[in-house]
């Protein structure tokens, strides 16, 4: 009954998502750019924190999924030119983006982390007065720094956040402000990097994007996150990536 008013409600508003004997077919996109919540193998397989949740709401709701990479800067406007259904790729709720895209209920909760080098003279957002900051574009961390240290650092903005680990390693970056868990994996893999200050705590919230008009998509994917989390698949996920729970 589920799967069949479900089906009838995607054909009924139009959505991308199809029926077909096998069940609902979706199509989601991630980002592939952000370990460990979504990233590429050595094959080009789309793996990652991300990715494991999207299959195990896609196995939650009996749908067929196909999960595509697209770049961040475009991640929006290709869910709204219906490219495909639902983006699962670690984005924050915000107020500026419930104004062109619904989102369901959280499926982990982030705070922000600055990143520098072991041993420098950055021991709090203070020391890095004059320095060069960096932070992906288009994210909270970007515009938190730019909102907040604007002028008293010089902000780098990139398009990946791999490309900002890579110019902190290089020196050209004194710190970074990154979402805390992709840091916390980073620095597992560099030793010699550490996170400095205090955690900047706003209570940023992680879901799932579809489009508006979309509800019954929407809260279907919502429900799902509640059953995984109570069935215990969400904590088996958790516990492959992080050593405590990121809800």
């Amino acid at each position: 009954m589920f799967k069949t008013t479900v089906i009838s409600l995607f054909l009924a508003f139009g959505i991308v998502a199809t029926a077909s004997a096998g069940g609902m077919k979706i199509r989601i996109a991630t980002e592939g750019a952000y370990p460990p919540f979504n990233m590429k193998d050595a094959s080009g397989e789309l793996i990652g924190f991300d990715v494991d949740i999207a299959k195990a709401l896609c196995e939650q709701l009996k749908a067929e999924c196909t999960i595509v990479a697209q770049d961040w800067d475009g991640i929006i406007p290709a869910l709204l030119a219906k490219k495909y259904d639902a983006v699962v790729a670690s984005m924050s709720i915000t107020e500026e983006r419930m104004k062109k895209v619904d989102f369901t209920g959280r499926y982990y909760s982030n705070y922000l982390r600055f990143g520098a080098k072991k041993g420098s003279a950055i021991k709090s957002a203070d020391d890095l007065i004059g320095k060069n900051v960096g932070a992906q574009r288009a994210t909270v961390a970007g515009q938190w720094l730019e909102d907040n240290m604007a002028g008293k650092v010089r902000v780098k903005l990139y398009d990946k956040q791999t490309a900002a680990y890579a110019d902190m390693t290089s020196g050209r970056l004194d710190a970074i402000l990154s979402d805390a868990y992709p840091l916390f994996d980073w620095l597992k893999e560099n030793p010699d990097y550490e996170y400095v200050g205090e955690k900047v705590d706003i209570n940023d919230q992680i879901g799932i994007a579809v489009r508006k008009n979309e509800a019954e998509l929407r809260d279907a994917l919502s429900g799902a996150i509640k059953s995984i989390r109570e069935n215990g698949t969400y904590a088996k996920i958790n516990a492959k990536y992080f050593p405590f729970d990121i809800y």
